[in-house]
């Protein structure tokens, strides 16, 4: 009887503990303090006709970077984006981006570069749908799709190099409020 009670104490303080977890330790974070990590990118690289712009506002003490403009499939084209360079970061442990966004209803992107890309065409991605209120966006980062042959099939996170928040693939006015993206484990 004893045993079965120790084990029932030891399973209930295993479970407090797993359930009191946090949702996971921050392995990097952004907030938009510093808008020279990002550049903004078109379609024009390819030829594309897709125009746009992206301001960083600070609103209430907070910061965050307004993505809009219009995107267009014409002349081959079809998207607008802001990228983050993340190869001297150690992103290794994480296992989930958090994005923190609002905006017009539409449906954007999360492209995540990895070494070992060939073209600058490839990428994986998440997809994520914006309303008109700030809200939080977590995203497995084993739940990323390729974008094509040539990549292995998930993302090592000890491998990504680049983020971008992204419109793309239909013609669509963007505009989208990102506060804060995070990776966290």
């Amino acid at each position: 009887m004893k045993t079965f009670f120790h084990t029932i104490v030891v399973l209930l303080l295993v479970l407090i503990i797993t359930i009191n977890k946090s949702p996971g330790d921050v392995v990097f974070r952004d907030n938009f303090r510093d808008q020279n990590q990002w550049r903004f990118i078109t379609d024009a690289v390819m030829g594309g006709v897709s125009t746009g712009t992206v301001v960083f506002e600070t609103k209430e003490g907070s910061f965050h970077a307004l993505l809009s403009g219009n995107v267009t499939t014409e002349n081959n084209g079809g998207f607008i984006q802001i990228r983050r360079n993340l190869r001297d970061h150690n992103l290794t442990k994480a296992k989930y981006i958090k994005i923190v966004a609002k905006g017009n209803n539409q449906k954007y992107f999360i492209h995540l570069r990895t070494t070992g890309m060939l073209f600058p065409w490839q990428y994986y991605q998440s997809e994520f749908i914006v309303t008109e209120e700030f809200k939080e966006f977590i995203l497995p980062i084993k739940g990323f799709k390729k974008s094509g042959f040539l990549l292995a099939n998930t993302v090592q996170s000890r491998g990504i190099t680049s983020l971008g928040i992204v419109a793309i693939g239909r013609n669509h006015q963007a505009k989208i409020y990102i506060k804060e993206i995070l990776f966290i484990e």
